[in-house]
């Protein structure tokens, strides 16, 4: 069963970063193929009875997912709100460790940075941006503690993810380059999640 879900789902996956992962416009047709990649990676979970907070933290992907790819600043918001819930989800799932203090000096050193890079430029949203951050990091050092070398990957594919989407949303105004993040982000952000699946199927 869970194949049924995790073909189409590589399909839809394929599908978006060919056609519309450096694409400007908001199309409909954009937003349901990229909901769709993540969605069915939940119907996939489900399937193949992963943890509840798994199933949870994709469907939240990809509800984020769409509202991310839907124009307006209350769009930005509510898909913000949906992967932190998303990464909070995940966070119950892979339990209550403590990671090296290597990666919990570098989750710290990334947030740090944040203040001086990412925060000065986001506005009236800096302050829901930060929380954000403290959230995937949590989340990313919780992924560290455990064993399993897929989801420990997972989780850094999706950190990676997350700081290219900031540097193409608020940093980067060339262009060129921003289309390059966006053709990298995608890979990155889809790859990680299906990881995180792959790793806590039982």
């Amino acid at each position: 069963m869970t194949w049924l879900f995790l073909i189409p789902a590589a399909a839809c996956a394929l599908l978006y970063g060919l056609r519309w992962s450096a694409a400007p416009a908001s199309s409909l047709s954009r937003s349901l193929v990229k909901t769709a990649s993540v969605a069915l990676l939940a119907l996939a979970a489900l399937a193949g009875g992963a943890p509840w907070a798994i199933v949870a933290g994709l469907a939240l992907g990809a509800a984020g997912d769409f509202l991310l790819s839907r124009p307006g600043e209350h769009a930005f918001l509510g898909g913000m709100a949906a992967f932190a819930a998303g990464h909070l989800a995940y966070a119950l799932a892979f339990g209550a460790g403590m990671p090296g203090w290597p990666v919990l000096m570098g989750l710290g050193l990334l947030a740090v940075s944040t203040e001086a890079w990412l925060a000065p430029r986001t506005g009236a949203l800096r302050w829901p941006v930060r929380g954000y951050v403290l959230v995937i990091c949590a989340m990313a050092a919780l992924a560290a503690a455990r064993s399993e070398p897929l989801l420990r990957l997972g989780a850094a594919l999706f950190v990676a993810s997350d700081l290219m989407l900031a540097l193409e949303m608020f940093v980067i105004r060339d262009p060129a380059r921003r289309r390059i993040l966006a053709r990298a982000l995608w890979p990155a952000y889809w790859g990680g999640q299906a990881l995180i699946l792959a790793a806590m199927l039982p």
